[in-house]
């Protein structure tokens, strides 16, 4: 179900809609999920263009079974539409917050003025805007394109969609961008869209700070055990695994590596750490970015390395890529090789997370005089 709050949407309520990928939200669903995941060209294309559906069907025809064996190990389905309400709900809340202050202010300056007490001028103020935001999600429901029009049915004419991805990707941000472009240019809104925050100070922090509760929960078992039981003397070593991508997308251009990077070098400025990167959630026979997560834990592992903190570095909800990719398949691998792996909280609706959330809209509502 779409986050959607109570109150009365005016004429001039800024929406905000965050755009997520979306997930399976049953054992059903997993192959009309997987479906629309391959019939987007802008991931793979699967030969020419008439060919692209056909082929979805086929694929998503044969690897159906293997996803949803996946899926039955997580619940029987994705969290991450549970999730991305959640960060709405928070973030319309937080957006709020001024204008519900101002409207209890303007009662105060109301009682004030007709009170006889008052003899001298109260100065008017200029108002915050009210903000509504809703979910989108790109390959299952509720679907970008059948979100729109329930925003503009709601009264909504300024209209941000914020991209869920902090880094840059054609087959990420832009996939859902050009939809969400595509689904509002069908209605009489003023639209803006929020394509790349990967070095937002307050997403740095937020990773910052999850990176350090992840290092603090090593800290009993290493001192319990400082040499033996799987623990390598003490060292605790930081592996950025983050969605990997076709390396044609970087060769034509695609900024993703690059804001991997940039996000990174903002963190290990504000905590000493050792590290590396590795990428995860690869599929198809064409060639991708590497190394594969799974291959640095063998690499790791060979170095004598074995306490090891995994931060999904290009998530930020909780779905299938962290749930069993990372606590189940890898934290299996890791028992084999005799790892020490933890993995860090996903930020979901980490404080910080939020108010870097918030910051933005509130910067785009600014920069196109959306209030004055």
């Amino acid at each position: 179900m779409v986050h959607s709050s109570q109150f009365t949407v005016h004429s001039d309520t800024i929406g905000v809609i965050l755009l997520n990928l979306g997930g399976s939200d049953s054992i059903q669903a997993v192959r009309p999920f997987l479906y629309n995941l391959f019939s987007d060209r802008k991931i793979i294309k699967l030969g020419p263009p008439f060919l692209q559906k056909p082929l979805a069907w086929l694929i998503s025809t044969l690897r159906h079974k293997k996803t949803e064996g996946y899926y039955s190990l997580i619940g029987g389905r994705s969290p991450i539409l549970d999730i991305t309400n959640a960060q709405a709900k928070a973030l319309e809340e937080a957006l709020n917050k001024r204008a519900e202050a101002q409207k209890s202010r303007s009662a105060e300056v109301e009682n004030l003025q007709n009170s006889e007490l008052s003899d001298s001028p109260i100065h008017p103020f200029t108002p915050s805007p009210v903000f509504k935001v809703y979910v989108g999600m790109r390959y299952w429901h509720p679907l970008i394109e059948d979100v729109i029009p329930r925003i503009y049915n709601d009264g909504i004419r300024k209209l941000i969609g914020l991209s869920l991805y902090p880094q840059y990707s054609l087959a990420t941000s832009g996939s859902s961008l050009s939809k969400f472009r595509e689904a509002a240019t069908k209605y009489s809104m003023e639209v803006f869209c929020t394509p790349s925050w990967h070095d937002h100070p307050l997403y740095i922090e937020a990773l910052v700070d999850v990176i350090k509760k992840g290092l603090e929960s090593f800290t009993l078992s290493l001192t319990l055990h400082p040499r033996g039981g799987g623990m390598g003397g003490g060292d605790i070593h930081v592996l950025f695994s983050a969605h990997s991508l076709p390396e044609r997308f970087i060769d034509e251009g695609d900024p993703y590596v690059r804001h991997i990077e940039r996000t990174i070098e903002e963190i290990v400025k504000r905590v000493p750490i050792k590290w590396d990167l590795s990428y995860q959630s690869r599929s198809g026979p064409v060639k991708w970015l590497g190394p594969s997560t799974d291959k640095k834990l063998k690499e790791l592992a060979r170095g004598n390395i074995k306490n090891i903190l995994i931060v999904p570095i290009s998530f930020v909800s909780d779905h299938i890529e962290t749930l069993y990719e990372i606590d189940i398949l890898y934290m299996q691998m890791a028992k084999g090789l005799e790892i020490n792996l933890k993995r860090t909280e996903s930020l979901n609706t980490h404080p910080l997370f939020i108010e870097a959330l918030k910051d933005m809209v509130i910067k785009n509502v600014k920069e196109l005089g959306w209030t004055e």
